[in-house]
């Protein structure tokens, strides 16, 4: 009698007839997009390649300097034979069934080797220790360079990482275990998925790759974001005025205007009931204005910073006067918004108008001495061509501010979405942080000149008189009103040491408080998460360095909005009955959150 035998199960293989199917789908769609981009570069005519970011200069003097110390490149080279060779024993070892200390290891925070088999199977981790020891001695041999000047080196510094994070293993489909286990499970078909998604990306980029970070399909402003009731009151040709509605009995007698920046949409602070900020505003009785910036297109090309001020945030104040009767108001701005702000105070002091009698900022810059990698972008050559760009079509394109954010943190912005999106062939999650991410403005032309040069490259804002407004001369220093400044601890846009020094050149009293995480999600905080803590200084006095701030600091458990909340009630106590903006003296022009944000600018195309 024959023993009985298991039954062996694989995986059933995909259907010969789809699978020909979609390459014929593939083929045809890939046809057609190389005809497309061969016929847009015949029109364009051939032009030699430019080095806009002068990045090959970069190299160049880099490589210059490194040669001219032989025994140090070497001293490199030798070390990085001897982490080699040592990854090869423990491998061995591995191989042999021994356990064997690794030679490299990710950071915990790196989410690119969360997969198991990057650590139980002998191969994957040979591969994954094999780039982070290659990644360790690029990065240490370029990132140094005696002689190379600062700017230059941080300009090899940033695009080197950006190359050692592209040649990640985990972004190739034969050497990321968890890519390799779903080619195996499907047949190949998410790879074949992956190449739609892939024509999918740049054929909605309009020949260029844009990709996908979320299903934009699943949210609507109004309807799964944006929806704390309220209306809009006032709009010009820059901006509309939202004013929120009541939920409590009792509101503070002063109003609160938000000013958020126009790189991107408002709804940052109000993405869901949860975690919006306005809505947790308005449940704390303040009776709340949100400035919802137009998406500029080249009719506003000549609009300057001065029009920002005058036909934004004081057109705002004159909007709120009328509306409540209330001359003096407290403002929050938010990174960008807060630069805004600042320029205001200062305009408003030099005036000598009182009209704003708090001022909070979120991640404000001031002080440029230091912005961060965000000064790699920012030199004469680059501005300069950024500029003819700019000037020739009247705004900058709100994708390329976008990529330039996304390299910040490549990892979880670039190539996270490349492994899911082209190599595991899945759609992006439906996510209203991304999709609030992936809804970018454009920026006039002027403006966005003056900003890059004024304050980036000459740093004029915190010099007296460095910056004018109307043809009025400005000084933060002027600036007497109390000040809250949110600043955040893993912040990669505005580093929160920058923004501690602009904070200093204030001529009030200032409270600094530094929260948890990063631009957004160290903001975005309501109390009921508990999440992140943040940290403060008793002194009265803002010490003259960061670090010496910092030394000082006490953590504190839980969400900087209660903090803030008891700072601005501090100098605002007094509460009047609630306002309905529908009973206000202004005309109600539409539903909140208004047409202004519904312009959306889905990469190329308009909606």
């Amino acid at each position: 009698m024959a023993a009985p035998t298991q039954e062996t199960t694989h995986p059933e293989l995909p259907d010969p007839k789809e699978v020909a199917k979609t390459y014929a789908e593939v083929a045809q769609r890939a046809s057609k997009l190389i005809s497309e981009h061969v016929q847009r570069q015949l029109k364009k005519g051939v032009t030699a390649p430019a080095d806009e970011l002068g990045i090959a200069q970069a190299f160049m003097d880099m490589m210059a300097k490194l040669l001219a110390n032989p025994y140090k490149l070497a001293q490199s080279q030798m070390q990085l034979v001897w982490d080699y060779f040592s990854l090869w024993q423990h491998s061995m070892l591995r191989f042999m069934g021994m356990q064997a200390p690794p030679v490299a290891t990710p950071d915990k925070s790196d989410k690119r080797f969360k997969d198991e088999e990057w650590e139980q199977h002998f191969l994957f981790d040979f591969i994954k220790q094999s780039y982070l020891i290659a990644a360790r001695h690029v990065h240490d041999t370029v990132c140094c360079v005696e002689g190379l000047d600062e700017q230059t080196q941080k300009k090899v510094n940033f695009y080197t990482r950006q190359y050692i994070d592209a040649m990640s293993p985990s972004n190739f489909a034969i050497t990321n275990p968890e890519v390799f286990r779903e080619t195996l499970k499907s047949g190949g078909q998410n790879l074949l998925k992956g190449l739609n998604n892939l024509l999918r990306d740049i054929e909605e980029g309009g020949g260029n790759l844009r990709v996908k970070m979320t299903d934009t399909s699943a949210f609507e402003l109004g309807k799964n974001v944006a929806t704390t009731p309220g209306k809009v009151v006032f709009q010009t040709d820059m901006m509309q005025l939202i004013q929120y509605t009541p939920t409590t009995d009792k509101v503070y007698k002063r109003p609160l205007l938000i000013v958020p920046p126009w790189i991107n949409k408002f709804y940052i602070l109000d993405l869901r009931e949860k975690n919006s900020y306005i809505k947790w505003c308005v449940d704390q009785g303040h009776t709340v204005f949100v400035i919802s910036w137009v998406n500029p297109d080249e009719k506003l090309a000549e609009k300057s910073f001065d029009a920002y001020v005058q036909e934004g945030v004081i057109a705002a104040l004159d909007a709120i006067e009328r509306q409540t009767g209330e001359k003096e108001v407290n403002a929050a701005g938010y990174c960008l918004g807060g630069t805004l702000l600042a320029t205001t105070l200062a305009y408003l002091a030099a005036k000598k108008q009182k009209r704003i009698a708090a001022a909070t900022f979120f991640t404000t810059m001031t002080d440029f001495t230091d912005p961060g990698e965000l000064g790699v972008f920012i030199d004469e050559g680059q501005v300069s061509s950024l500029e003819k760009k700019m000037f020739e079509r009247g705004y900058l394109e709100g994708s390329e501010m976008a990529t330039t954010f996304n390299m910040l943190r490549a990892n979880d912005l670039i190539w996270s979405f490349v492994v899911n999106n082209y190599l595991m062939g899945k759609d992006p999650f439906p996510f209203d942080l991304l999709y609030w991410n992936s809804d970018s403005t454009r920026m006039p032309a002027k403006m966005h000149s003056f900003y890059l040069r004024k304050m980036y490259m000459e740093n004029r804002l915190v010099q007296p008189g460095g910056i004018e407004i109307d043809g009025t001369p400005i000084d933060l220093s002027k600036i007497k009103v109390p000040c809250y400044f949110i600043s955040t601890i893993e912040d990669h846009i505005a580093p929160w040491k920058s923004t501690y020094a602009g904070a200093r050149h204030f001529g009030g009293p200032v409270r600094f408080v530094l929260g948890g995480s990063g631009h957004i999600a160290g903001i975005v905080n309501p109390p009921a998460a508990n999440k992140y803590g943040y940290w403060l200084n008793p002194t009265a006095k803002l010490p003259e360095s960061a670090d010496e701030w910092f030394a000082g600091a006490q953590q504190q458990p839980g969400s900087w909005w209660t903090d803030w909340q008891a700072w601005v009630v501090a100098h605002d106590a007094e509460q009047v009955a609630p306002r309905d903006p529908a009973q206000g003296k202004l005309p109600v022009i539409e539903d909140a959150p208004g047409s202004y944000v519904k312009v959306r600018i889905d990469n190329t195309r308009r909606a």
